[in-house]
């Protein structure tokens, strides 16, 4: 096998007889040997049986450090090399089958759900919101009145946080495990085929609640079951290890529970300091939400080349800022990075209890909107936060999230905000010297915005940095990015769980809990959609390990 790389103007695809070329010298064949050329964005392949070679698209990137141009990736294998394409496993009729309860409906938990069909498991996937479509209703409410439903928002739901910021899938790497099975069963369910080959892969927040809803009803359809508006209110095992998963109205036993609630699931961290079972500290990142028009953002990343028909730029950085810690003297190093970058996006309300503002972005898959959005966040480890928190064990750090965000919120009330979840912003040259805003400019943010001084509402170990950073980027990775037209929104506090559910990193069991799976960005491991789904699948494979011990080497023979 060899690799290589073709490029083309952006918009373009390349040619294939350019493909065929390079592949025939790569290989060391004749100038005009068969070379067939596999596109798995298209539908159709045309293909010649006998071809000296076979050439396989697998990535394709925008390369804007100089010229403009499209990067694609190709692997080339001769037909003396043995080679198969990955299949994904079939699903089995679970009707008859063996339990696992799935608890949540997001990336986790739905990965969980379609894995455990495929290795003959029926799911039992119970969630505390609504379905994709209908939570759709409660998210319109939250920003137009500022009212939130604690169990049917941005957060919960079916397709979890994840459902409405763009549906990124920017996770290539293989450590977690094969991400292929995830990106083939989203185009499976309905995602685009360009899913398989961009980099920067997105479905969009107008596209994936569809491949939510479809693969439901692919695991409905083999014998699992969905319950929505099923909040889990106690978990309990008994002396033979089979677990009660009571919701509010009914209960459900199973001999394994997949526990996949996500970042914001407070009071199933509560449920577990309640019955002394094991939780600890985890570090999180915390910051704004920056918004830039897009035609500037468009306008560094390339270059000033940007015609009609590019796609709408993105932009990622991450610095190393010192802070003096003044109880120590000495300079502490931190991370302040961009995380879920919004092209073309709009700002939302992602706030899952009343009292708190918290802001996420989403982006439709045409990217279309004229503001580009940005978390730009700083890491924040257990020792970072006030000794005031430290009493507070395992949610030190939760706590310390939810007062920053009760803070931003108690500010814009006491300005008489017409709505409560408008945001305290503040241009990003006031923001770094310090001074609150006069005017603020135009934002996609529907709840509105208050001047504000966020640069003392943030916690002076993410300002300070946050100020650091902001001119440092512009000066060494995008001139431009530092501008009086940058609106900064707070707070962006979502990023992961501040706690961690400490499992055993073989069985993937929770260290206090035999049988019961921690899972996804909930249990603190993962970030992102394909992370969390990879999360979900090696758990449902735990779970049939744990159910059938003999099975094991038979499911690693099949995989």
């Amino acid at each position: 096998m060899r690799q290589f790389e073709i490029t083309c103007p952006v918009g373009r695809e390349p040619r294939l007889d350019d493909i065929r070329t390079r592949a025939a010298e790569e290989l060391r064949l004749r100038r005009n040997a068969v070379v067939n050329v596999i596109d798995p964005t298209k539908s159709f392949q045309p293909t010649m049986v006998g071809a000296d070679a076979t050439c396989y698209i697998r990535r394709r990137s925008i390369d804007a450090r100089g010229d403009v141009k499209m990067v694609y990736g190709i692997e080339a294998y001769g037909k003396w090399e043995q080679h198969q394409e990955y299949e994904l496993p079939a699903l089995q009729d679970v009707h008859a089958a063996e339990p696992v309860i799935v608890v949540g409906a997001g990336p986790a938990g739905m990965f969980a759900a379609v894995k455990l069909i495929s290795l003959g498991l029926r799911p039992v996937v119970l969630e505390r919101g609504k379905d994709v479509h209908r939570r759709k209703g409660d998210m319109a409410t939250l920003s137009r009145t500022g009212k939130v439903n604690p169990d049917s928002n941005y957060c919960y739901g079916e397709g979890g946080a994840g459902a409405f910021s763009d549906g990124k899938l920017y996770t290539r790497s293989t450590k977690r495990g094969d991400n292929r099975e995830v990106l083939l069963r989203l185009v499976e369910f309905g995602a685009d085929p360009s899913i398989l080959v961009d980099t920067h892969a997105h479905i969009g927040s107008d596209k994936l609640p569809k491949v939510c809803e479809n693969l439901r009803k692919a695991v409905e359809a083999q014998g699992g079951q969905y319950h929505f508006e099923s909040k889990v209110v106690d978990i309990t095992r008994d002396e033979d290890g089979v677990f009660t998963v009571r919701t509010q109205d009914a209960s459900y036993t199973a001999r394994a529970v997949i526990l996949a609630t996500g970042h914001s699931a407070r009071d199933i961290y509560e449920m577990f300091a309640d019955k002394g079972w094991a939780l600890e500290a985890k570090g999180f990142a915390m910051g704004v939400r920056v918004e830039h028009p897009q035609s500037l953002i468009n306008r560094i990343r390339y270059h000033g080349e940007w015609m009609p028909g590019m796609p709408a730029a993105e932009y990622s950085f991450v610095k190393q800022v010192a802070l003096e810690v003044p109880a120590d003297e000495e300079l502490v190093e931190r991370g302040v990075f961009s995380f879920c970058m919004c092209p073309g996006g709009i700002l939302v309300p992602s706030a899952t209890e009343d009292g708190t503002i918290v802001l996420n972005g989403m982006s439709n898959s045409a990217r279309s909107s004229k503001w580009a959005n940005a978390g730009v966040v700083v890491s924040i480890e257990p020792e970072d936060v006030p000794a005031s928190y430290q009493a507070d064990g395992p949610f030190a750090l939760l706590n310390f999230q939810r007062d920053v965000e009760r803070s931003m919120f108690a500010y814009t009330a006491s300005q008489g905000a017409s709505n409560p979840l408008a945001a305290p912003a503040q241009r990003m040259d006031d923001f770094c010297h310090g001074r609150v805003s006069r005017d603020l400019p135009e934002t996609s943010y529907f709840p509105g915005v208050v001047p504000a001084p966020l640069h003392e509402l943030l916690p002076h170990i993410v300002s300070e940095r946050l100020q650091d950073a902001f001119q440092e980027v512009d000066r060494t990775v995008m001139r431009g990015y530092y501008t009086h037209d940058a609106l900064l929104l707070g707070v962006e506090s979502r990023t992961s769980s501040p706690i961690r559910i400490p499992r055993d990193p073989e069985s993937f069991q929770a260290l206090s809990v035999p049988g019961l799976f921690p899972c996804g960005e909930g249990a603190g491991y993962a970030g992102g959609i394909v992370s969390s789904a990879i999360d979900g699948i090696n758990c449902a494979q735990a779970a049939a390990r744990l159910l059938r011990p003999a099975d094991p080497e038979e499911e690693v023979a099949a995989e």
